[in-house]
């Protein structure tokens, strides 16, 4: 019962914040009791509720644990194994260009500590919310010095460019190009996509992260794969 005032508690918070309200308001927890049992007979402190109820108090009223990549050096990040890469990520994700981070990337990638469904989280979000000049030179780079995963980042790194080179082409043509050069374009652009979107199957990469880079539905991509 007393985790379920603190339910309600908080759901009450919720709506007020949601109303439009900066600050939290003061919400008294009030159970009315006629039951059978006299008196109470249940701990109305939620935090009885927990096996060690000591540190649950500990936990939950005081100020909440933080870790803050911002100000964390990039060398105590490196020593972060599995979570390395990622933190490093998000630490310089608004970076103007990524590829500053290119020899970092290498070393954690040597290291071996993650998998290849990991690597692909990773650089599904490096290319979706970062940014780089050249996106295919600095996954081309990576691979070369990560055989382990050439096959998986060499595969983005050719739809990166090829999709550069399809991008390049079709501007040409909205400056006059005829429709049916801009048709035969976009169908070759999509067979393209099939082509390279069959070849990141068979290096593991997560189907989300396909779709991202060519541009193929959800749909598309599970018809190639049958």
């Amino acid at each position: 019962m007393a985790f379920r005032l603190m339910r309600y508690a908080i759901a009450a918070m919720q709506r007020h914040l949601d109303a439009g309200h900066d600050t939290l308001p003061l919400v008294v927890p009030l159970l009315f009791y006629h039951g059978s049992i006299s008196p109470w007979p249940y701990s109305l402190n939620w935090q009885n509720m927990f096996c060690e109820p000591a540190l649950a108090n500990s936990l939950y009223s005081n100020e909440f644990a933080l870790v803050d990549l911002t100000v964390m050096p990039d060398n105590q990040i490196m020593r972060h194994r599995r979570m390395a890469m990622l933190e490093l990520l998000q630490k310089h994700i608004r970076r103007r260009d990524l590829a500053e981070l290119q020899d970092q990337l290498i070393t954690l990638l040597t290291q071996e500590h993650l998998t290849r469904s990991q690597i692909s989280v990773l650089i599904h979000y490096m290319l979706q919310v970062g940014n780089t000049t050249d996106p295919g030179a600095l996954i081309r780079k990576l691979a070369s010095c990560a055989p382990q995963y050439k096959e998986q980042l060499m595969s983005i790194a050719e739809w990166l460019e090829e999709k550069g080179r399809a991008d390049g082409l079709q501007k040409g043509m909205q400056q006059g190009m005829q429709q049916g050069r801009q048709k035969g374009l976009e169908e070759g652009r999509q067979a393209e996509a099939r082509s390279i979107a069959l070849k990141m199957l068979d290096s593991g990469l997560a189907p989300d992260l396909i779709t991202h880079l060519t541009g193929l539905s959800p749909e598309e991509l599970s018809a190639l794969s049958h």
